[in-house]
């Protein structure tokens, strides 16, 4: 099973990018690829190093955007480009009869021979920015070669534009937002992404929000998402707010605006929210440096950590990759103080302001540092859970809002749940998300669609309450959302939030994902438009991020994109299950498993219990319990993959005697207990 960082490019060159950048010298020369001699035009050979992000066009005229410090070579009707580390990226330029037979062109023209890799699966996905077939190719790439392949096949003017990633997995990671430069600005030739600036939005009558809730309720069906809890806030005005849907497949209880859900990284802007407050205060300063607050914090580097301010905390921009494995599968006696120590072990490999890169134990650190400030005689998590009591929910009446696990689950509350390995609903690991806790200014925080509305409606109010009552100084407010690190061209990361223009209109915005729960809370600022939308399922992640754009349409009359996007992804996603399952041995390989030790260990991961019954392998991994899959990777290779529902397909590679764990931008060895 490939990282999420490979799956999330499959479609970065139809899709507007979610979640970069200066220049870097490029030390690795571009793969050597074979010059199409029949190809009638190619008259263009040139090769640039950037030191911007910069407009280019391909041979058929199609525009992008170069990002700044990578090479870029024209040759032909291929444009390579290669980030600093190796690899590539390539635009290739094809009159072929269709996707397929592009798609084979495009790799002969860029190594002179087929993908090194058999194909997964080949997906039609919806076209749009004036590009009528779009089609994606993703590779059965060997774990062990720790490579994203992926292909895009693109449609206009008569010929098609063909999109091959081939990177590391880290390189992926580390540089999607510039990854993301390319794929935002992605044209064809004479193509133009819609745009609503200048344009009057609507009132969010009957008809409106009821298109909106067809969206929703298809949506559910096409994700397989339980329930989704939604609310929209207009001029001031709650204009809707409710639930579409069950909070618990096994039960008939419906969601609703009172329904606690775990909105998981929105707790960030909340967070930032308490920052500023203590800004406006006078008790802190975006740019005081960290440890003058809090001496014992700590980075891997000494340098850098006292480079540290408290802006840099909650940035993405400090150069720190995500890290989170450590907290997922090891998170039993994790405690604030001892996440602050993890810290202490991690190194930048980017620097400041050089490129997005998300890291939850830094966000951790940053609500941490706040509550120490304003209550510093307290334990880090009890003064961090009191200042937002203290300075943030009780101030905006967030009545509900808790970072309290039981009170949440005793109430009126949704189950979170996934699809199992057959595509079939199934409740989620909740244990796994107990995970968050030890980090929760990261996004542990639960909450409802009245409360989170409260929130929103302070933000587009610019730090006043309902009836005019002043909250908080308008310039600290805004300085979270002033750019810190690019994300793509139109969008930019603050403080918590996003900001992304891509439409020509302001959207603020923050996503949020733990397991089983997937969130986002938005706010158009200039058209005083507010939204937040929870769900109870993993697929919940389109549901989310096509809503935002579905608000758009039923505000401007834009094109009715968010249907038929979120109708694909589904099928996109019931695809990528029955092909993930194909690839599996279920049981896992009796062969296979009857050679794994008892037990593994690693110490930043803790251990693995292997037991066998019934002809079953399972593994006990921290609070997951899960029946193993095995199969066999092309290059001969075996993984064991777990089943659980919401956590399909983690992936634990044999090695000799010991056993695998990559993220991007890491690797543990689990060796076995003698």
């Amino acid at each position: 099973m490939k990282t999420l960082a490979a799956c999330s490019l499959v479609l970065l060159a139809c899709a507007t990018p979610p979640p970069p950048a200066s220049p870097t010298p490029i030390t690795t020369p571009l793969p050597a690829t074979t010059p199409a001699a029949e190809t009638p035009h190619a008259v263009r050979v040139d090769r640039t190093q950037l030191t911007a992000d910069t407009p280019e066009t391909t041979s058929f005229g199609n525009t992008f955007v170069a990002p700044g410090g990578w090479s870029l070579e024209h040759r032909g009707d291929i444009t390579m480009l290669a980030p600093p580390e190796g690899g590539a990226i390539v635009l290739a330029d094809v009159k072929a009869a269709d996707a397929d037979a592009a798609v084979a062109a495009a790799w002969k023209l860029y190594q002179g021979l087929p993908p090194n890799w058999p194909l997964v699966r080949a997906i039609d996905r919806p076209g749009k920015d004036g590009w009528s077939n779009v089609k994606a190719y993703q590779y059965d790439v060997p774990p062990n070669a720790k490579r994203i392949v992926v292909a895009n096949a693109l449609f206009a003017n008569g010929a098609w534009l063909v999109l091959l990633v081939d990177l590391d997995e880290g390189v992926g990671e580390k540089r999607g937002g510039q990854i993301a430069v390319i794929a935002s600005k992605l044209l064809p030739k004479g193509g133009a992404r819609e745009s609503f600036a200048g344009k009057q939005a609507h009132d969010l009558d009957a008809a409106r929000l009821a298109a909106i809730a067809k969206f929703i309720t298809d949506a559910e069906a096409d994700m397989h998402v339980p329930g989704v809890g939604y609310g929209i806030v207009q001029h001031g005005k709650v204009v809707f707010a409710g639930g579409i849907g069950v909070r618990d497949i096994a039960k008939p209880a419906k969601v609703d605006a009172d329904t606690e859900f775990m909105i998981a990284s929105n707790t960030k802007q909340l967070t930032t929210l308490m920052l500023a407050k203590l800004v406006d205060s006078g008790k802190l300063g975006w740019d005081t440096l960290v440890t003058s607050v809090l001496p014992s914090f700590k980075l891997g580097s000494d340098d850098v950590t006292k480079q540290v301010e408290i802006k840099h905390l909650i940035c993405a921009c400090t150069g720190l990759p995500r890290q989170d494995l450590e907290m997922i599968l090891n998170f039993k006696g994790l405690t604030p103080e001892k996440a602050m120590d993890v810290l202490a072990t991690m190194q930048p490999t980017s620097k400041f302001g050089e490129l997005f890169q998300y890291s939850n134990l830094m966000a951790a650190a940053g609500g941490f540092v706040g509550g120490h400030v304003e209550y510093p005689k307290l334990e880090l998590g009890a003064a961090y859970d009191k200042a937002m009591q203290t300075l943030v929910f009780d101030p905006l009446a967030m009545k509900a809002t808790t970072f309290d696990y039981a009170r949440a689950l005793r109430g009126d509350h949704a189950e979170p749940h996934g699809v199992d390995i057959y595509g079939k609903i199934a409740h989620g690991p909740m244990d796994m998300n107990y995970a968050v806790a030890p980090v929760r200014p990261a996004g542990a925080a639960w909450s409802t669609v009245h409360d989170m509305l409260a929130y929103v409606s302070m933000e587009l109010a610019k730090g006043k309450l309902p009836g005019g009552k002043p909250y908080i100084g308008e310039a600290p407010l805004l300085a979270r959302e002033a750019p810190q690190v690019a994300i793509g061209k139109d969008a930019t990361y603050g403080m918590g939030l996003m900001v992304d223009t891509a439409y020509g209109v302001t959207v603020v915005h923050h996503g949020g994902d733990v397991f089983g729960y997937h969130s986002d809370v938005i706010w158009l600022p200039d058209q005083d438009v507010g939204a937040v939308i929870f769900t109870n399922g993993d697929g919940g992640t389109a549901i989310r991020d096509r809503f935002r754009r579905k608000l758009l349409e039923v505000l401007f009359d834009g094109k009715p994109e968010a249907d038929e996007g979120i109708a694909s992804d589904g099928k996109a996603e019931d695809a990528g299950t029955e092909d993930a399952r194909k690839l599996m041995t279920i049981p896992a390989d009796p062969t296979a498993a009857g050679k794994l030790a008892a037990k593994y260990t690693n110490a930043a991961l803790g251990a693995i219990v292997v037991t066998h019954k019934a002809g079953k392998t399972f593994f006990k991994i921290g609070a997951l319990d899960s029946e193993m899959a095995s199969r066999t990777n092309p290059d001969g290779t075996t993984s064991f993959l777990t089943l659980v529902p919401g956590f399909v397909g983690f992936e634990l590679i044999v090695s000799g005697d010991n056993l695998i764990v990559r993220d991007a931008q890491h690797e543990y060895v689990y060796q076995p207990v003698k």
